[in-house]
């Protein structure tokens, strides 16, 4: 009885097996032999420096900027006969020499000393010039209004030997401030219909405005089809109530007069009291003076 269950106990699970049991315990099974371990190979991609950059057509190869040079076009539209963008397009259209040799490429670097021929005519570059006048009543920026009133160039007549433009128009009865410049850029920059800068006008009334209307003019509304977006209008403190401030981004007085004649109202005066940041301050009537350098920069950069 005990030799059976011993027999039992020696087979353990296997007791129909016919293999002899040990209770000798296993060798270790041996690591498999490795061989040298291979090395990754990496590839890598050679960079070749190189100084060829791709070119834009007609674009004039990158190099240093040389001292007292400047863009072609800059230098075209520095000599008053057009814009930068529209030098851009003499200069594509082969009508444009330099020292003699037509230049197409944009970017072209004129040097001191080099003779500009456009469109037939050798430039001259002049120094950009920038005048603010405080208009009176009575002057006029048309030139075709016969000599009953005289055109505002006549009041800065001393302020510079350049040929300069007046950024924007006013009729005879509008007064303030008036900017002049022979940086034809810059009236462009300010005559555009999407310009961004604000002008401030105390606008003088027949009757006092009423509060109703001067809602509606703050929320803006459309004259000849095109929205006018008015950035504030108010009444002037400690004035009666047909004196309006009105601030705007339009440069043309005309868009002003119509606001206030859309409601009925007769416009009896306009003063332009800032524009672009320039205000009257020290400026009496008739009156003008240069813009400083920061101005300057203030005005490029609006």
């Amino acid at each position: 009885m005990n030799n059976k269950e011993g027999n039992k106990k020696g087979n353990g699970a296997r007791p129909n097996s016919s293999r002899p049991s040990s209770n000798k315990p296993k060798p270790a099974m041996q690591k498999r032999a490795q061989g040298p371990k291979k090395a990754k190979i990496v590839t890598k991609v050679a960079i070749v420096a190189t100084d060829k950059v791709e070119k834009k057509p007609n674009q004039a190869p990158k190099r240093p900027k040389v001292a007292d040079e400047i863009r072609l076009n800059k230098y075209i539209s520095n000599s008053g006969v057009c814009s930068r963008r529209d030098a851009d397009i003499y200069i594509q259209s082969g009508n444009v020499k330099v020292n003699g040799n037509p230049i197409v490429e944009m970017g072209y670097m004129v040097k001191p000393g080099d003779v500009v021929n456009f469109d037939g005519a050798v430039l001259t570059p002049e120094k950009k010039e920038y005048i603010l006048l405080n208009k009176p009543k009575n002057f006029t920026t048309a030139l075709d209004e016969g000599q009953e009133y005289r055109n505002v160039l006549e009041l800065v007549k001393g302020s510079t030997t350049s040929k300069i433009g007046a950024v924007g128009r006013m009729d005879k009865n509008t007064t303030g401030l008036l900017l002049f410049t022979n940086d034809t850029d810059m009236i462009r920059k300010f005559t555009l219909p999407n310009q961004k800068s604000s002008k401030i006008y105390q606008v003088s009334l027949d009757k006092n405005l009423k509060f109703e209307d001067l809602e509606k003019i703050s929320k803006g509304l459309v004259l000849d089809g095109h929205r006018v977006f008015v950035e504030e209008v108010s009444y002037i403190e400690n004035e009666p109530k047909s004196e309006i401030g009105l601030k705007l981004r339009s440069s043309n007085v005309k868009v002003v007069r119509a606001i206030f004649e859309h409601f009925s109202y007769d416009v009896l005066r306009i003063d332009r009291v800032a524009f672009a940041g320039l205000t009257k301050k020290n400026l009496p009537r008739g009156n003008w003076r240069l813009l400083t350098e920061q101005e300057i920069i203030n005005l490029k950069n609006v």
